[in-house]
């Protein structure tokens, strides 16, 4: 049997990937970095070998499946082509795999994780599922009838595959190293349209995503009264959120979940429309959807003293402001503090003004260094040229968190793409060094 070797095996998609071919009974390993990253838990558990990157981890009868990021000039994928051995790219070999299963793909600008976690913790429950989820997260089951994975539009990457079922969420410019402008997003998203074979649900309030065209049936959800699957009713509890779903203007089910704003009743509604036409038992989906939790990194919380610390993946103007405002929902009596880390400087650059709209809807900001990606580390601008557009924002350093001290009973969202976990982090050691009362 071959030995499946990942190059980059710490990426959000090669970890899941990885733990998907392990739990299916193949044997599995791979190389990294050697800083710690969150994804690598999972491996670690799972018992699924990590080594350095080297060109000695490359050995006969390999099948080599390479992270995006990483060169063909990369030491072990030349290794691998000089033994002759099968180099596939990571969306190459999810795009073949999935031809296994009925697949159904999430994909948009906002709310992919969030709604791939949903949907895989009601389907699972249903029938016996795979799953890879943007988190880290994956799992694979050997007979399983259903493939719930995540799909990036990014470089165009999602057109690898040929899904079964595709949820959109919605549309919006980002990416901006790679796209255009939105309309350049929406023909990547129209490509994918046509590639899907059963069916499409689409979030109907997009003004995007009502003009997708498809050779399968369409559905749409929203709060919209023109949308097959329409929630109304919201109610903010709490305890989280409960809404009604109307489905063709006749009332289907009421639903509870335990979190906050538009946006999850939204990635809710979108999972309970794709079971609905599966015909997955209604008692099931509400009984799921009261016991989801989240994914990492998506408003994961800690008591932390009388502060809530709040770890969220929020990287695009639209997210920031979807984070601070389910925060201003469950803590209607609590200060919101955003330390925001902007992720690129060429999203920074071009959405230098929608971030500084996004962020003044918290009480306090404090802006971190902008970080570059393994595609860029440089740029023309600096957080000084968002802290002007902020009034009253502070320039928060990893190595002085103690402005942070202040704001007891509020809520501390630490938002960002990046390594914004390192100024939580030191945050936390700050305050047990000292022994500061919070």
């Amino acid at each position: 049997m071959t030995i499946y070797h990942f190059v980059g095996i710490k990426g959000s998609g090669m970890s899941p990937l990885a733990q998907i071919l392990h739990g299916m009974g193949y044997t599995v390993q791979g190389s990294d970095i050697e800083k710690h990253i969150f994804t690598q838990v999972a491996l670690e558990k799972a018992g699924i070998p990590i080594f350095p990157f080297s060109e000695d981890n490359i050995k006969p009868g390999m099948t080599i499946i390479a992270g995006n990021a990483f060169p063909d000039t990369h030491e072990e994928i030349q290794k691998a082509l000089e033994l002759g051995l099968p180099v596939i790219r990571y969306h190459r070999f999810l795009g073949d795999l999935l031809q296994r299963f009925t697949s159904i793909a999430v994909t948009g600008a906002h709310g992919k994780t969030s709604t791939t976690g949903l949907l895989s913790h009601v389907m699972e429950a249903a029938k016996p599922t795979s799953y890879l989820i943007g988190d880290g997260t994956g799992s694979g089951e050997k007979d399983a009838d259903y493939f719930v994975f995540e799909a990036c539009e990014y470089r165009r990457h999602f057109l690898s595959y040929y899904p079964d079922y595709c949820i959109m969420t919605n549309i919006d410019f980002d990416h901006p190293d790679y796209y255009a402008n939105v309309e350049d997003v929406f023909s990547a998203f129209q490509e994918i349209a046509w590639q899907v074979k059963k069916g499409i649900i689409a979030y109907g309030d997009d003004e995007h995503l009502q003009k997708i065209q498809a050779k399968v049936p369409v559905l749409f959800y929203g709060f919209g009264e023109e949308n097959d699957f329409q929630a109304r009713n919201v109610e903010v509890t709490p305890e989280g959120t409960t809404f009604d779903v109307f489905v063709r203007n006749t009332f289907y089910s009421s639903f509870f979940i335990p979190t906050f704003g538009n946006h999850n009743v939204l990635n809710a509604l979108a999972v309970i429309t794709i079971c609905h036409y599966e015909n997955i038992d209604v008692a099931i989906i509400r009984e799921q959807l009261k016991t989801f939790h989240g994914v990492k990194r998506r408003f994961t919380e800690k008591q932390f003293g009388s502060q809530i610390l709040v770890d969220d993946y929020a990287h695009h103007p639209t997210e920031v402001k979807a984070t601070i405002d389910s925060a201003k929902q469950k803590y209607p009596n609590k200060k919101v503090v955003a330390v925001f880390q902007p992720h690129t400087f060429t999203r920074t650059q071009t959405f230098l003004n929608e971030f500084a709209e996004s962020l003044r809807n918290a009480d306090q900001v404090f802006l971190c260094e902008i970080f570059g990606s393994a595609r860029e580390n440089h740029g023309k601008l600096s957080i000084k040229d968002l802290q002007e557009k902020i009034e009253g924002a502070q320039i928060l350093d990893e190595t002085d968190p103690s402005p942070l001290v202040a704001y007891k009973d509020s809520v501390l969202l630490f938002m960002g793409a990046g390594d914004i976990q390192k100024f939580q982090e030191a945050y936390e050691q700050y305050v047990e060094k000292e022994k500061i009362d919070i």
